[in-house]
């Protein structure tokens, strides 16, 4: 089994999506990986025209780049018959060295998700349906013996899995019934709305996914809390990095620093996204990210 995700410090980018922006996201990933950073992060709204295909983009990048991991934050799950995501998996695991996460979540923009030919799920299906696909994705992926399956969303006859491990999961769950699906089943969650260590969303829902994990005998700390931050990184200190909810909004290399840190020791973070694609400073911010921030947020931390 992979060490469990929350077990150690994953720092990643979000270098962008838009078609405009194709060739500049390739070349942050390239930087990226060559600079020592952990994964990538690449948003999935197949629905959109002017956006890159989340798995096509993952594919070209995990093949640019020689150990950076790649995940999609998160899959839209509504969009892709379960099956065929758990082969896509698969294939870019054992082309890639297993340097694929499957991050994925129940569908948050229906209306854009219907236009696509999506038959509109309720909430509460569309987290049973959460469930059942990441266990199928698991029973693909590695298992002894063919899988069938007739569930409520998908059936599937006498499949056999591929002979390649189960990839980590994440999930950017939101409401109770999707936390509870993350305690009992993932290995990772990207709280929603950029959420952060201080905010009031994140402090009211990591207690249910560790009420969930309990409940299954699960070890909540091995279910790792990773932060989106969109945040700007400054050449000053700032008088508000935050607002007024409390969100990190970004400051100046040091506290940066400073933040990170103390989200690490103070409150169980596991792993940040630094969006490189929104920073004013373009490959700036991203230097100062990969060069700066991360090596001494990994010193201040190893040395506590």
């Amino acid at each position: 089994m992979t060490e469990p995700l929350a077990r150690k410090l994953w720092f990643g980018i979000g270098p962008g999506v838009a078609v405009d922006d194709a060739p500049d996201v390739v070349r942050r990933v390239e930087y990226a990986d060559r600079a020592g950073l952990d994964f990538f992060a690449l948003s999935d709204h197949p629905y959109y025209g002017d956006r890159l295909e989340a798995y096509s983009t993952l594919g070209l990048l995990l093949g640019r780049t020689r150990s950076i991991t790649g995940v999609t934050t998160v899959t839209n799950l509504p969009t892709r018959p379960v099956p065929l995501l758990a082969r896509t998996l698969s294939t870019l695991s054992v082309l890639s060295g297993g340097r694929v996460v499957l991050g994925i979540g129940a569908g948050g923009y229906w209306d854009d998700i219907a236009r696509f030919g999506v038959t509109r799920l309720g909430p509460a299906a569309a987290v049973r349906a959460l469930e059942e696909a990441i266990s199928l994705v698991r029973a693909l992926s590695g298992g002894p013996a063919p899988v069938t399956l007739t569930g409520e969303f998908t059936q599937v006859v006498g499949l056999d899995p591929a002979p390649v491990p189960a990839p980590q999961v994440w999930t950017g769950s939101v409401g109770p019934k999707s936390l509870a699906v993350t305690g009992r089943s993932a290995d990772g969650w990207i709280p929603g709305h950029a959420a952060d260590w201080h905010s009031e969303q994140y402090r009211r829902s990591r207690p249910l996914i560790e009420e969930a994990a309990h409940s299954v005998g699960r070890d909540p700390a091995d279910i790792a809390t990773v932060f989106n931050l969109p945040a700007r990184i400054t050449d000053a200190p700032v008088n508000v990095p935050r607002d007024a909810s409390g969100r990190w909004q970004g400051g100046s290399v040091g506290q940066w620093i400073t933040e990170l840190t103390e989200a690490v020791l103070e409150h169980g973070a596991s792993g940040f996204v630094y969006f490189a694609s929104g920073d004013p400073l373009g490959q700036v911010g991203l230097r100062r990210w990969a060069e700066e921030i991360v090596p001494a947020v990994r010193e201040a931390v190893a040395k506590n």
